[in-house]
């Protein structure tokens, strides 16, 4: 099996794995965390999750490290 076969079976399990732990996952805070940008008006929101895009980053870079050993 080539590289890219076995990169979308990890992909595809990552998905499955995200999809039955998504009832515990919506309970985490995310898009709520100290650092997040919210700015509302009468008639518009702006919305950037500034630390919640840092952490995911930060993960994804982990687990890309652990992954190219």
């Amino acid at each position: 099996m080539n590289a890219t076969g076995k990169w979308l079976i990890i992909i595809g399990g990552l998905i499955v794995l995200i999809g039955l732990l998504w009832p515990w996952l919506g309970k985490i805070p995310w898009g709520r965390l100290p650092g997040d940008i919210v700015i509302e008006r009468e008639n518009a929101r702006f919305y950037f999750p500034l630390t919640t895009m840092i952490i995911i980053s930060v993960g994804i870079s982990i687990l890309l490290a652990l992954f190219r050993r």
